[in-house]
């Protein structure tokens, strides 16, 4: 079984998943369904005590770390 649900989203959110849709030929829907499971990995991550950021692909050294997800 599936659900639907409405959101409001900021002009400029919307601006940005359009972009998004556009760069990656995929749709809203898609779009945000990834992101959702992306964040419940980070909630799932975050209660084992991982962390989320961007690691270098060569030295695997983290970049940036996302605070507050």
């Amino acid at each position: 079984m599936s659900a639907r649900f409405n959101v409001v989203l900021s002009d400029d959110l919307n601006k940005d998943i359009d972009k998004a849709v556009e760069a990656n030929e995929t749709n809203k829907s898609e779009l945000l369904r990834k992101a959702l499971q992306l964040y419940l990995a980070v909630l799932d991550g975050k209660e084992r005590g991982l962390k989320l950021g961007l690691c270098d692909p060569y030295t695997e050294k983290m970049q940036t770390e996302f605070i507050g997800l």
